[in-house]
């Protein structure tokens, strides 16, 4: 097959002597655009990093066809931090803040208590949820804790962020024992410590196919076609006006007064806005009747 720069694509691999799975992704772009509306402290632009490419690979792993999110509250100073993806790997991202964040602010610093919720919403069957304790220094390490709690199948998250020739980036690499029991754990850990001596430049920089050659040259790895990935937030004025329409007319009326005549809605994800004056929220409402 043939390999691109590899930015903003998801890979999945095999290795086909050692029944071990895994997916690495990049986030260029794709996280740029997630942070362009924003002014995040560093820390929670690196949280959001980790929590996007957790995400694709979290979607890319269970292969389903629907939404996951990933959504941490605690009561620190980050009071919430969300990001959805779905199986096509569109993803959108958002955080709020009250309070100051350091640059170097750990997971416990920015979230106090808190917990990682995972919410998956399959376009056919049950939705499932499940929650992550946050108990480890990093998200990789608590989902890691999660798969081995929750599937019994040993997982490791090498999760990285940071800026590469001026942009922000954010990759990760998964390794995952195969469900079928046919892995053994001393097949998973050798790969394991392998995968842990990745360094920055190298998840930044080279492509699937370089990486993982660095990585497992002595081993037999199957890669199969790439995923490409996106930044989609799935606002449109059609939702915004829905909103309005959930809000009292007394309260409507009170809107238009104080703005000189137009309510504008911005989304929260992505900085569109949208706007409303008298004419069309009565168009809203004949609509709705």
């Amino acid at each position: 097959m043939t390999y691109t720069q590899d930015n903003d694509k998801l890979y999945r691999f095999l290795f086909q002597n050692r029944a071990v799975r895994g997916e690495w992704v990049r986030l260029n772009n794709t996280f740029t655009e997630t942070l362009n509306t924003h002014h995040y402290p560093k820390a929670v632009q690196n949280l959001l990093g980790e929590m996007l490419v957790a995400t694709s690979l979290l979607t890319a792993t269970l292969k389903f066809e629907g939404n996951i999110t990933v959504q941490i509250q605690g009561d620190g100073p980050l009071k919430l931090a969300v990001v959805n993806g779905n199986n096509q790997q569109q993803v959108r991202a958002l955080a709020r803040v009250d309070g100051e964040i350091a640059d170097e602010a750990t997971l416990s610093e920015m979230i106090g208590n808190g917990v990682l919720v995972i919410s998956i919403i399959p376009e056919e069957g049950e939705r499932y949820q499940g929650v992550v304790s946050l108990d480890k220094p990093t998200i990789s390490e608590c989902l890691e804790d999660y798969f081995v709690r929750s599937e019994q199948l040993e997982t490791q998250l090498v999760i990285r962020t940071g800026e590469y020739e001026g942009k922000a980036v954010a990759g990760g690499i998964l390794l995952q024992i195969m469900p079928d029991g046919t892995g053994t754990p001393e097949d998973f850990e050798h790969l394991a410590t392998l995968a842990s001596t990745i360094k920055d430049e190298e998840i930044f920089g080279l492509t699937a196919e370089e990486l993982l050659y660095r990585l497992f040259h002595e081993e037999s790895v199957e890669v199969y076609p790439s995923q490409d990935t996106e930044f989609k937030c799935g606002c449109s004025r059609e939702r915004s006006g829905a909103a309005i329409m959930l809000v009292p007319d007394d309260e409507i009326e009170e809107m238009l007064a104080e703005k000189n005549g137009v309510i504008d809605m911005q989304c929260e994800c992505c900085g569109t806005q949208y706007f409303f004056d008298k004419k069309a929220i009565d168009e809203l409402k004949s609509t709705a009747a």
